[in-house]
């Protein structure tokens, strides 16, 4: 059984009952679910993953104290910690006071706060240049039981997608990155003699050339444990975690670099064609250092526009 689908049917057998039985007036301020950290979150868990942190679990999210105060938080948790100890053939762990760091009692601007850095779902400019992306992807994922509140919702949809500016600022910015490390350093560092600095070439290719298929997929990019998995589950370029795996795991023989610089062009070419089919870029060719800065140059913003190409990297 999947995690998410665990914490649900823990969450209808006893939680939600608990929840009515207990503290009908504050059923109208509550939300509850399972996202953020962890692999359950994402649907990824499998038998590797019940070695941590893997149990019948799930959060409650409250308002700000005007509305549930601390004293009803308290209450929550000890009601919360008296749920039974296993479901299912799996063990619950404890939690500490106010709610563990996964499950439990959670105050709903304190969690985004700690996850994406804003308490009420709105991010500045310069927050939004910056804030990982598998941060954001935390914050938005796994799923909602029940909302009666609203809070917890509209939080999650202002944080679902990076700004269009944003979105085109950070892959003008890997496009670049992709175009000096694979295009021009990778067979330049070889030709130096460093083997290994060409592999950090590659390496710094590959995880620019993945960022920039999440972003035009208008995903979030997760962490770098789950990355590949991720991206063949998306609907635009899935296909290319063969050859970028590939690129990471290959020498640099001769014959290999040879294979690995023109997989390169390859990929840049595919890259290429998918921002001229989306009006990103007019300019023939898969040259990525002019096709980046022809990405920036359609920012709207000029603000965004003009600032360091970089500034989203």
């Amino acid at each position: 059984m999947k995690g998410l689908d665990l914490s649900q049917a823990f969450y209808e057998a006893y939680g939600k009952p608990m929840l009515e039985e207990q503290f009908p007036h504050l059923l109208p301020f509550l939300a509850v679910g399972l996202f953020g950290s962890g692999s359950e979150c994402f649907g990824y868990d499998d038998s590797v993953s019940r070695d941590h942190d893997f149990e019948p679990g799930f959060c409650i999210f409250l308002p700000n104290e005007s509305l549930v105060d601390r004293q009803n938080e308290f209450r929550l948790e000890r009601a919360y910690a008296r749920l039974p100890a296993s479901f299912m053939g799996f063990s619950r762990s404890g939690v500490a006071p106010v709610g563990g760091p996964r499950h439990g009692v959670l105050r709903t601007g304190e969690f985004f706060l700690k996850t994406a850095g804003t308490e009420n779902g709105e991010l500045t400019l310069p927050q939004w240049l910056t804030v990982p992306g598998q941060a954001l992807a935390e914050a938005t994922n796994g799923r909602l039981f029940s909302d009666n509140l609203g809070e917890v919702s509209r939080i999650r949809k202002a944080l679902s997608s990076f700004p269009e500016g944003v979105r085109l600022k950070r892959l003008a910015g890997s496009l670049l990155l992709m175009a000096q490390s694979g295009q021009y350093n990778y067979l330049r560092c070889l030709d130096h003699g460093e083997s290994g600095a060409a592999q950090l070439a590659v390496t710094e290719f590959v995880n620019r050339c993945i960022s920039v298929i999440f972003l035009l997929n208008r995903r979030y990019q997760l962490y770098y444990k789950w990355v590949f998995r991720a991206m063949r589950e998306l609907p635009l370029f899935s296909d290319l975690a063969v050859p970028l795996e590939f690129l990471l795991s290959s020498g640099n023989t001769p014959e290999t670099a040879v294979e690995k610089a023109a997989l390169i062009e390859e990929l840049a070419g595919r890259i290429a064609a998918q921002l001229r089919s989306e009006g990103l870029s007019s300019l023939p060719g898969a040259e990525l250092e002019r096709l980046a800065y022809d990405v920036n140059s359609h920012i709207k913003d000029p603000e965004l526009r003009n600032l360091n190409i970089l500034a989203a990297v």
